[in-house]
């Protein structure tokens, strides 16, 4: 296949994601995983699969929890919490790596895990350590939440490892919802090799942050446990992902039923109001993807809605054309002064990562801006080819109500979760 820019025949994402593949008929594998996801899999099978590592480690440790359940207070943890706490009657200790700028929102929804009866543990890093990693992150691969993705894979480890508790119970495997390896996306384990394959390292390991003149004991809480401190405790460290069928938008439903707070209107950079609730400039990092890869969170969640038969592929671009990789100046001032940082080299940053095959170049080969954006020749390219005008994007309204209304649809007929969580016998307690 080429390795020109291309869309793929199913959904609206690019070639241009890392480790997405395509197939002879120009069909990602995320497609392909969905199609397992929705015929091939045996939800109930892997139900019993969950129910047998329960009864494992439900109790066995008199005196200490069950399990650690890695929570940011957000849509997905709000959900694990409640099937294990509620569902599964398990004492589970949550673990919470705090967001880089933390949002009033996201405090109130990390309350709301208490509240559902949880303890937690909410890890804080060093503020000057933290400050410069983002810093040099930010320069060298174009993403200042770097250890922050870092973080929130090490720190519910470290702490299992420190409190001797051997199950971790993480959300969804992002690898059979996002795309990526046939054996990445059936695992049902994370691990070192996940975490330094799928974990967001991006070239840059931890050990490298030496070179900032940090010390040993800085960078300890990025660090992930040795083999044998793993091996003391058995850690086993699994998706629920992989044993129920995943599906944000119908558990953002039964979310909101237990408490968890969504914004009035669409999350900065895409169309749902459920995501990215806890820090105030993660817009920042899904920009820096967007002029990377051509491609930003309103397609992330167009290719899922779409894969979860709620949204036609022309309807999705009209979506990507009103919200997708919208940069806000607001935004981009906070970043400055969290980091300290001229606005004009923020911008000499995004003139160095964006990807000048993709966003158009002036004559002198500089980044062409219209009204604060940048131009996406491939997304422009793709709309003519669709008959899609301005016009017909202005108001999408109708297309986000529409997938509003099946989600209602899949819910009474599938409940909030497949095979466990009947919308009609929910009890809210």
């Amino acid at each position: 296949m080429s390795n020109e820019f291309r869309y793929c025949n199913k959904c609206v994402m690019p070639n241009t994601k890392p480790d997405l593949f395509f197939d002879k008929e120009g069909v990602c594998d995320a497609c392909s995983s969905a199609e397992k996801k929705q015929q091939a899999i045996d939800w109930e099978k892997r139900r019993k699969e969950f129910e047998t590592i329960v009864k494992k480690y439900k109790g066995r440790n008199k005196g200490n929890y069950d399990c650690v359940v890695p929570v940011s207070g957000g849509k997905d943890s709000t959900y694990q919490l409640y099937l294990v706490k509620h569902v599964y009657k398990m004492n589970p200790l949550c673990v919470h790596f705090e967001p880089t700028y933390p949002s009033e929102m996201g405090r109130k929804n990390l309350a709301n895990l208490q509240k559902l009866g949880a303890d937690l543990i909410s890890f804080r890093p060093s503020y000057d350590v933290y400050t410069k990693i983002c810093k040099e992150a930010f320069k060298k691969v174009g993403d200042h939440e770097w250890p922050n993705h870092v973080g929130i894979f090490t720190v519910p480890i470290r702490i299992a490892v420190q409190l001797n508790i051997p199950l971790i119970i993480w959300g969804e495997n992002s690898q059979l919802e996002y795309g990526g390896p046939v054996e990445a996306a059936e695992k049902n384990i994370l691990n070192r090799h996940w975490l330094e394959e799928f974990g967001g390292l991006l070239g840059l390991r931890v050990t490298d942050l030496k070179e900032l003149g940090l010390r040993e004991e800085d960078i300890l809480p990025f660090t992930y446990p040795s083999d044998k401190e793993l091996k003391k405790v058995g850690v086993f460290s699994i998706f629920l992902g992989y044993y129920f069928k995943w599906d944000a938008r119908r558990q953002v439903e039964l979310d909101k039923k237990i408490g968890f707070h969504i914004k009035d209107g669409p999350v900065e950079g895409t169309y749902p109001n459920y995501e990215n609730l806890d820090d105030e400039i993660v817009s920042i990092h899904d920009y820096f993807k967007y002029i990377k890869f051509g491609f930003g969170r309103a397609t992330d969640h167009a290719c899922l809605d779409i894969r979860n038969n709620r949204l036609e592929r022309k309807d999705a671009f009209k979506l990507l054309a009103k919200y997708d990789g919208k940069l806000f100046s607001e935004r981009v001032k906070m970043f400055c002064k969290r980091y300290d940082m001229p606005e004009k080299e923020f911008y000499e940053v995004v003139e160095r990562f964006a990807n000048k095959s993709i966003f158009q170049p002036d004559k002198s080969g500089k980044l062409l801006w219209k009204d604060g954006q940048l131009i996406h020749i491939k997304l422009q390219e793709e709309l003519e080819k669709q008959g899609i005008k301005p016009e017909h994007y202005k108001d999408t309204s109708s297309i986000e109500e529409s997938i509003e209304e099946k989600v209602k649809k899949q819910i009474e007929e599938e409940g909030y979760v497949t095979g466990l969580i009947d919308a009609k016998n929910f009890n809210n307690q």
